[in-house]
């Protein structure tokens, strides 16, 4: 598609809630039924912002944090953007049609995606697969043999989390090689392997990336563990790369997010980034203080009923964001402000009231807007979103499960 999506200014603020939303509402007044929405314009500002926080260094497209190719494609066409993180493997076959630069975000175990990688030639020059362990690659070999298949493209993540003496494991479980001599045993190992190639590295700092640092409660904890963490992970990244340079010609060394492009940019042994949160900025990502993305995804339900003067019912609303089951990843209601979940009911599956006194004003048929807690989640509950420029739809584009693609 043309750059259209994303050349879009508005004259409306997101942070003049009464306007912002008012004028999603006047766009989407014709449309029926719960909706999904993106706005154009803050959606162009996501998208620049984060070019500017990082700072030159390239940004790769994490494709699972949008789940739409229309704004994957718009963003890639933004001179700093290269090349997609992917989620799956099937998704990176699909994607990689239009696209010769796909990543695999996680390790596969798609025997029937493998297959279908081993026997495009094409496919092969254009995916990367992530590994972290041998068993990986046995399978690969096990599908097809090397000598009957064409090479395949690999890259090792890192464990990138923090091992703190007195705190112990901080950041998410993923990769289980952490030491630069375990990285470099693993990649002397790959390039021993008949059938494929090292190409890069990927070190995710979830605990820095994902651990917003503005939220009022405890940050001055957060800040001094991210700290303390950064200057650990550079060091250790550092002699990764090092390391690693002396086995194969690395192509890309990947790392950060969109929570932590500024620092991530800083640290000389990583050539690109990955974001793709920050571009529709699902509410988990307000509580930062380096930057303040805008709200360019939403949706709307209907209010259906009126079990109290004070109380307002909208149909469905139950799209809970993955992670832990806390308050934090219900859908958020952002319009009319005020309004709030029950605490007995939380956002329901066929229903989910509504509690506030702006719901005194609500009647049957009115509208209620909420943010996903996530940014590319929303995408699996609808066909499509109606992209709003100032007052009006300029176009509609489908998600990933609009195509009729559910990867994951």
């Amino acid at each position: 598609m043309s750059l259209a999506l994303l050349s879009a200014w508005s004259t409306t603020s997101w942070t003049d809630a009464a306007s912002y939303w008012s004028g999603m509402d006047r766009a989407l007044s014709n449309v029926s039924g719960p909706i999904a929405a993106i706005n154009a314009s803050a959606l162009r500002h996501n998208a620049l912002d984060m070019l500017v926080r990082s700072g030159g260094v390239p940004i790769r497209v994490a494709s699972k944090s949008v789940r739409v190719r229309e704004v994957i494609d718009a963003t890639l066409a933004l001179p700093g953007y290269r090349g997609i993180l992917g989620f799956t493997l099937p998704e990176a076959l699909w994607l990689a049609d239009t696209h010769d630069d796909v990543v695999v975000g996680y390790p596969t175990a798609d025997r029937a995606a493998i297959a279908a990688l081993t026997a495009d030639e094409r496919a092969a020059q254009r995916v990367t697969l992530m590994v972290d362990d041998l068993a990986q690659l046995d399978l690969v070999d096990a599908v097809t043999p090397p000598g009957s298949r064409p090479e395949i493209r690999v890259a090792i993540e890192a464990d990138a989390s923090w091992r703190s003496r007195g705190l112990g494991h901080i950041g998410v479980r993923r990769s289980p090689v952490h030491e630069p001599a375990d990285v470099a045993t693993l990649a002397r190992a790959i390039a021993a392997r008949p059938g494929f190639r090292l190409v890069g590295l990927m070190m995710y700092e979830a605990q820095i990336a994902g651990q917003p640092d503005a939220t009022g409660s405890g940050d001055g904890v957060i800040r001094w563990m991210q700290g303390r963490s950064a200057e650990e992970l550079f060091e250790r990244r550092g002699a990764i790369v090092a390391a690693l340079r002396d086995v194969a010609h690395l192509e890309w060394v990947n790392g950060g997010g969109t929570g932590s492009l500024e620092l991530t940019a800083s640290d000389q042994s990583v050539t690109e980034l990955t974001a793709g949160s920050g571009l529709l900025a699902g509410h988990l990502f307000d509580g930062y203080r380096a930057f303040d993305p805008a709200p360019a995804a939403a949706f709307a339900l209907e209010v259906v009923r009126k079990p109290a003067a004070d109380i307002a019912t909208v149909l469905g609303g139950g799209w809970i964001a993955s992670g832990p089951p806390v308050a934090s990843r219900q859908p958020k209601p952002v319009w009319p402000q005020g309004l709030t979940t029950l605490g007995r009911e939380g956002s329901g599956e066929v229903q989910t009231p509504l509690r506030g006194e702006a719901a005194r004003g609500l009647r049957v048929g009115d509208r209620v807007w909420f943010r996903h807690a996530k940014s590319g989640e929303l995408a699996e509950r609808v066909g499509e979103y109606h992209v709003v420029d100032g007052d009006t739809v300029s176009t509609t584009v489908p998600t990933y499960r609009g195509e009729g693609k559910s990867f994951l």
